[in-house]
């Protein structure tokens, strides 16, 4: 080999990661034996693909990822860091775990990769002790700590940080709060944040929502278990499923020896709890924050199949839910519903009611839009106020949640009303909506009682939904909306004239047909 060919080999070690790590890198095997080539499975090129894009595209990375158990993720990211530390100079990758054992367990995973180092791509070892590697040559290193005490991390500094199992954290809100004084908000940098779930209402959780919602700079990466092939064991002869268990098989399109380690995975390790596995086990990220012992409103397996559906008709009245939001962490969320499909959502974090107003005004202006239901308490009444005055009133209707609803006998408010007939609706069936753990989040949060003698239906406030450390539910709240009130099948076009402010009807409907629940 030519001096230029092992130039051009090292550069492209040193940039292509997928190809430095079966090549350089070794990893120990789940089940004893020596350590073998690391080979990137399906998770991991996953979250590879994606922090990768994050950094072309912004210069650096920060990023939550979201996992199943035992997927590699850790692994990964290690040898991602390693990788980076070895073969550059002045790059200090830290690394903060929720327990002993666990930093024990990444700082040998980083002892085997340089062990095992081909020299060509091995750095001078400086220093090393039971948590630290110094590559004095390259000005460059690596270290670990446990995330006990709240100083744990405070005083040092490094351009690579790797948070795991963050949701185990203790005195997490303080370790978070360190990170930014650990690595500058500078090109190059890098903050990966992985756990599994532990519940709702932690720091990790209230994270991941706000990413979710396109509300910060890092991205949400949620990896399913049955991507990993290890997650698989032949099924007897003679074994036969239970409907439900077809049912999920159905809807994750996952393979019988697969469903059948699901089904053992259930009743050996999770007493028969199928919500336990789901905790651990996530098939979408919303699974993965299921609180066992709440029962949401809206049934979880109603929304999951409406997700996986295809091929829906569409037939009906082409309707666009608003919930309009301006400051803090709520946004202005859009929905459009046609009869039994949800076709399109979109959030705006930020903009103002005349801009909302200015949203909904084009999408009635395209001529695609037969109603729009607009929540109208606090700033929602500008919106619908401006839409008026465009000469939309006989297309723009005005929700208020808490105004009586059409049976008071049944429902408390108008809200309890609406969500009420959403929940006929996805149980009805067929449905199709899109296959969004935003979405499904949103239209599962929250929960119900009854008021008097049992019958009347009240509908967690936000307010309550805050106090279990859950968000706003906007998109349920917008998709809600679109089931306010009766509309007609169809708004004729041809009978609308258009003037200076927009468009306005000639004469009403012929026809009025309650598309809500059907």
């Amino acid at each position: 080999m030519t001096d230029d060919d092992k130039l051009g080999l090292l550069r492209r070690l040193k940039q292509d990661f997928e190809y430095y790590a079966p090549r350089c890198l070794r990893v120990k095997p789940k089940i004893g034996g020596q350590p073998i080539p690391f080979l990137l499975n399906r998770p991991q090129r996953y979250i590879h693909n994606r922090l990768e894009r994050q950094r072309l595209e912004t210069g650096k990375v920060r990023a939550l990822i979201l996992k199943a158990r035992q997927q590699g993720a850790s692994t990964y990211i290690e040898g991602r860091l390693f990788h980076k530390v070895s073969l550059n100079r002045g790059l200090k990758s830290f690394i903060l775990t929720h327990e002993q054992k666990a930093t024990d367990n990444l700082f040998g995973m980083a002892s085997t990769y340089y062990d095992y180092l081909p020299a060509d791509v091995k750095p001078h070892l400086g220093a090393a002790n039971a948590n630290e590697l110094v590559f004095d040559r390259l000005l460059s290193g690596y270290a670990v700590a446990t995330a006990g005490s709240k100083d744990t991390g405070r005083s040092s500094t490094a351009q690579l940080f790797h948070g795991s199992e963050v949701a185990f954290w203790k005195n997490a809100e303080t370790h978070m709060m360190g990170i930014g004084q650990i690595v500058p908000n500078a090109p190059g940098s890098e903050i990966v944040l992985e756990s599994t779930a532990n519940g709702i209402g932690n720091v990790f959780h209230n994270m991941w929502q706000i990413a979710e919602a396109g509300q910060s700079e890092y991205i949400p990466i949620f990896t399913p278990w049955h991507w990993s092939e290890e997650y698989s064991t032949p099924v007897p002869k003679g074994w036969t499923f239970a409907p439900e268990d077809l049912e999920y098989q159905r809807l994750y399109r996952i393979s019988d020896d697969q469903l059948y380690w699901r089904r053992l995975k259930i009743e050996t390790d999770f007493g028969g709890s199928d919500l336990r596995f789901q905790q651990e086990y996530p098939a979408t990220a919303a699974e993965a924050f299921v609180n066992v012992g709440h029962l949401p409103f809206i049934p979880v397996e109603d929304v999951l199949k409406a997700r996986k559906e295809r091929d829906v008709q569409a037939i009906g009245a082409r309707l666009l839910g608003v919930d309009p939001a301006r400051d803090g962490p709520d946004r202005s969320a859009l929905v459009w519903r046609k009869g039994r499909v949800v076709n399109r959502i979109e959030a705006h974090n930020g903009i103002n009611t005349m801009q909302l107003a200015g949203i909904v005004a084009n999408e009635i202006a395209t001529g695609q839009i037969d109603k729009v239901f607009i929540d109208t308490i606090g700033i929602g009444a500008g919106v619908y106020d401006r839409l008026i005055e465009l000469g939309y009133g006989a297309i723009v209707s005005a929700v208020v949640a808490s105004a009586q609803a059409s049976d008071p006998k049944r429902h408390s408010n108008k809200k309890a009303e609406m969500w009420d007939n959403m929940r006929v609706w996805f149980e009805n069936g067929p449905v199709q909506i899109p296959d969004s753990d935003e979405l499904q989040s949103d239209i599962v949060a929250p929960q119900a009682n009854y008021q008097s003698n049992g019958q009347i239906l009240r509908i967690e406030s936000k307010d309550d939904l805050a106090k279990r450390g859950l968000r706003s539910p906007d998109y349920g709240d917008a998709l809600a909306n679109t089931f306010a009130y009766p509309v007609s099948e169809t708004f004729d076009r041809s009978e609308l004239a258009t003037g200076q402010t927009g468009y306005a009807p000639r004469r009403v409907q012929r026809r009025s047909r309650d598309w809500r629940t059907r």
